[in-house]
This record gives C-alpha cells, sequence and structure tokens, in this order.
C-alpha cells in the first residue's frame, strides 16, 4: 500500500512522463507555466476599469484573498518545507526555477483566488478563469517545478481565501462599510477628474 507521500510522487512521474513522451506539448505548457499568469493581472486591471461597482468590489476581494492566500502560503512554506521536483529528482526542469520551497504552489494560489473571486460574481466568467488556473497548475507539474499536492494545496487555499474574504467583506459591517466607502471615494475622486 502506498503511503500518501509515495502516491504524490507516482502521480508526478506519470504527469511529468508526459513532457518526455509528448515533447510537442512542452512549448503550450512552458507557456502555460511562465507566462498565463499574466493574463490575470491583465484580467484585474480590465475588469476594475470596466463599468460598474460589482466588478470593481469583485476585483477587491480578489486582491484582498490573493494577499491573505500569499501571506498564509508563505508562512506554510516556512513550517512545511519541501524541496522542489527537479530537486528531489536532480534532473532539469522544463523551465528555469529557483529551488525554493515547492508547497504549496504560488502559481496556484494566485490563479485560484483570483479565478474563484471572479466566479463569485460572474460565474460564466469565472468558470473561465477557473479553467485557466487549472492548466496552469498542471503545467506546473508537468514542467517538473511542483509534486500534486503542491498545487492541490495551492488551489484549495485560494478558494477558500476568495470565498472567505467575500464572506467577510458581505457579512462583516465594518469590512461591508470600509469597502463601500473606499469605492464611493474613488468614484467620487474619477468623477472629478473626467
Amino acid at each position: 500500500m502506498l503511503n500518501f507521500s509515495q502516491f504524490d510522487h507516482s502521480i508526478f512521474e506519470a504527469i511529468h512522463q508526459f513532457a518526455l513522451s509528448l515533447p510537442a506539448l512542452n512549448p503550450v505548457m512552458r507557456v502555460l507555466s511562465e507566462k498565463a499568469e499574466y493574463l490575470f493581472y491583465l484580467g484585474i486591471i480590465i475588469y476594475w476599469f470596466s463599468r460598474g461597482r460589482e466588478n470593481k468590489k469583485m476585483v477587491l476581494v480578489a486582491l484582498s484573498a490573493a494577499c491573505a492566500a500569499f501571506r498564509i502560503g508563505n508562512v506554510i512554506s516556512h513550517f512545511f518545507y519541501r524541496d522542489r521536483p527537479f530537486i528531489q529528482y536532480a534532473f532539469q526542469p522544463l523551465i528555469e526555477h529557483a529551488a525554493n520551497a515547492s508547497f504549496p504552489s504560488d502559481h496556484s494560489i494566485g490563479s485560484f483566488v483570483i479565478a474563484t473571486a471572479i466566479f463569485l460574481y460572474r460565474r460564466k466568467d469565472g468558470t473561465a478563469w477557473l479553467l485557466l488556473a487549472g492548466l496552469i497548475s498542471f503545467s506546473r507539474i508537468w514542467n517538473g517545478v511542483h509534486f500534486p499536492f503542491d498545487v492541490i494545496a495551492g488551489a484549495l487555499l485560494g478558494v477558500l481565501s476568495a470565498i472567505l474574504v467575500k464572506q467577510l467583506f458581505q457579512h462583516w459591517s465594518l469590512a461591508h462599510r470600509s469597502l463601500n466607502a473606499g469605492l464611493d471615494l474613488y468614484e467620487g475622486m474619477v468623477r472629478k477628474v473626467g
């Protein structure tokens, strides 16, 4: 019977093996790992500057949740340090990466926290963003820089952070009033400039 670590490693090996058996997909996986996160930054900017107060609330929830999730992820990585697969197995990953903590995956945290925040406000858009987040996370395993549990933990941390921060802004009156006051101030300044 496999223990959890052996199971995680065997899933990694099965996925990473595709990099050798299907090398035509490696450029796509490199782009997903290294460049696709920029689509999330662009999306946040577009949603912020598009009309509608709900879009701005969504962006503020996403950014607040991202700050919380990354901070929690950073603390976790200090208590549960784990070498990256390319360090443990001594191979060259398909993308350049520092030999730092593998657990949890920052790319999974970031992409899932933003995708989930979008999903909570705009289901159709959010579904596409969640799919992209899943592809980014999968590519991190394919390229040899994360084990499956690293990306699963990062995804869960991102999803839970977005849900909890949205709930916080909706149900804690101080957070709700602060969010609305900040948006009122911003919209007032925009009206004066425009």
